[in-house]
């Protein structure tokens, strides 16, 4: 996978916008460009043929007051007579369609040619039909008009009218428009590709500097690289910020990774050192002493024990981290556990004085298995007992919020410094070492419990002084608003 990969060609996402960009505003400018080029041309196709239409409609009207068949000398008499413009201006209107690129030719009744402007294109057709047609020309189309000739006294035919338009002007305009439509598509295409090219440098600039992190940090991951946040508040200066805060996540799961080995294998030194130097001791000459024999066996099961008991925090530790994935379905009376516990305790420990204070007037449930609800209580109920110092109660409370249940454990023993507080839920990390192993326990046991809180979506806080004791509060959130009500 990684050979396939690596031989694709790399194209770099700059390229990649500013290509994207040049295409999409060649599509729409195409299309908006296109519109107006046909709305312009037929435009000026439509002058054109009104124009034509015009000049025939002219000449006809004024042929058709002679009354006799058409000949040169009637024909020019006629249209030289009707002259087109002011008092200081005029001239024939023959001359003022010609001047308008049209090529006008009168025939007479028997097809003569008894007028001309110009030397026709095409062949005319002697029929009483008002026609205007597109027809081939010589070198692109033309517009041809042809028409009878009737006098206006009595409807007789007096002759026939053709008038041929070239299109010479529009065509040329048509070439004209056309060039600067392709030339301000090519300039829209070329604005756009670099316009495209150098906004993409500017706006993923975060992405380049992720790039140059994240080859920074797969050649050493302690390095401490980060993503320099942009000053604009977008999408991208959130991706940076979640980078480094994923970056910083996974720092100090290496740095726990780290701590939790050196601290396991601190933990295991020490009892396997132990077993062993009992064991070599009756290897050499312990054995045949029944005292010693009987001293280092005894010796030997608490280490084992003391093992056994990590290493089952240790899997616990670890089922604590999926509880969200292998339990998220089960709900549980917190009321009924809290009391369990609450007479569990009672019974174990007689010398202590237990209080529940339980404000809650119907069973409330939320989203956690019985038995690591249970589990977690233990936990604390058990370390308020072992470092209760004189005075020997304990104190637990059960309320709720808005929709979440609260339960309290308090204690009223020694106490932590400020400074331990926030490394207290760290796995194996004991405010008194020396004081903690001696009371037994391997420190995993509020890890455990604050991973089995938060795999169901609550919290667990401790708040303590130094010679006032502890109180650690957990909040779950509560299972439905029908149970809540």
């Amino acid at each position: 996978m990684d050979e396939k990969t690596s031989d694709r060609r790399f194209i770099s996402l700059k390229l990649k916008w500013a290509f994207g960009t040049a295409v999409g505003s060649l599509f729409i400018f195409f299309i908006v460009a296109m519109a107006m080029f046909t709305s312009f041309t037929q435009r000026l196709f439509e002058q054109e043929r009104g124009l034509l239409d015009q000049g025939m409609t002219n000449i006809s009207r004024q042929l058709g007051q002679v009354d006799r068949p058409l000949t040169k000398r009637n024909v020019q008499s006629a249209l030289v007579q009707h002259k087109t413009g002011g008092a200081q201006y005029q001239r024939p209107i023959v001359q003022e369609l010609s001047d308008g690129h049209l090529v006008v030719n009168v025939y007479s009744p028997k097809h003569q040619t008894v007028l001309s402007t110009g030397q026709p294109i095409t062949k005319p057709a002697f029929n009483d039909q008002h026609r205007v047609q597109m027809k081939k020309g010589p070198g692109h189309k033309i517009i041809v008009g042809q028409a009878p000739i009737y006098a206006k006294q009595g409807h007789r035919l007096i002759g026939y009218l053709q008038v041929e338009n070239k299109l010479n002007v529009y065509y040329r305009n048509y070439r004209q428009l056309r060039l600067v439509m392709i030339l301000a598509l090519c300039l829209v295409v070329l604005a756009s590709g670099l316009l495209g090219y150098f906004l993409s440098m500017l706006f993923l600039r975060p992405l380049g500097d992720i790039h140059d992190t994240v080859k920074v940090i797969s050649k050493d991951p302690t390095k401490n690289a980060r993503v320099p946040v942009p000053a604009h508040n977008d999408e991208l200066a959130e991706l940076a910020t979640m980078f480094n805060e994923m970056l910083d996540q996974t720092q100090r799961y290496i740095n726990q990774q780290s701590q939790f080995v050196n601290d396991v294998s601190h933990e295991l030194r020490t009892p396997i050192a132990i077993i062993q130097g009992h064991l070599d001791m009756l290897q050499r000459w312990g054995k045949d002493d029944p005292k010693v024999l009987n001293d280092s066996i005894n010796a030997s099961l608490v280490e084992t024990e003391r093992m056994k008991n990590l290493v089952a925090e240790m899997l616990d530790l670890s089922r604590a981290e999926q509880v969200d994935i292998n339990y998220r379905d089960q709900q549980t009376v917190v009321n009924d556990v809290v009391h369990q516990v609450y007479n569990n305790f009672k019974m174990l420990y007689p010398d202590f004085v237990f209080t529940l204070d339980d404000d809650l007037s119907k069973p409330i449930t939320a989203n956690i298995y019985r038995d690591h609800l249970e589990q977690v209580l233990v936990i604390l109920c058990d370390n308020a007992v072992k470092y209760s110092t004189e005075r020997r109660e304990v104190h637990i409370s059960l309320s709720r919020g808005m929709d979440t249940v609260e339960i309290g454990i308090q204690d009223f023993g020694a106490g932590i410094p400020p400074e331990d507080i926030d490394k207290v839920f760290d796995r194996f990390y004991r405010v008194d070492k020396a004081r903690s192993r001696k009371k037994g326990g391997n420190g995993l046991g509020l890890s455990i419990a604050k991973r089995l809180i938060e795999g169901y979506h609550g919290s667990i806080t401790l708040e303590s002084s130094l010679g006032a004791g502890s109180l650690f509060r957990i909040i779950l959130p509560i299972a439905s608003d029908k149970d809540a009500n």
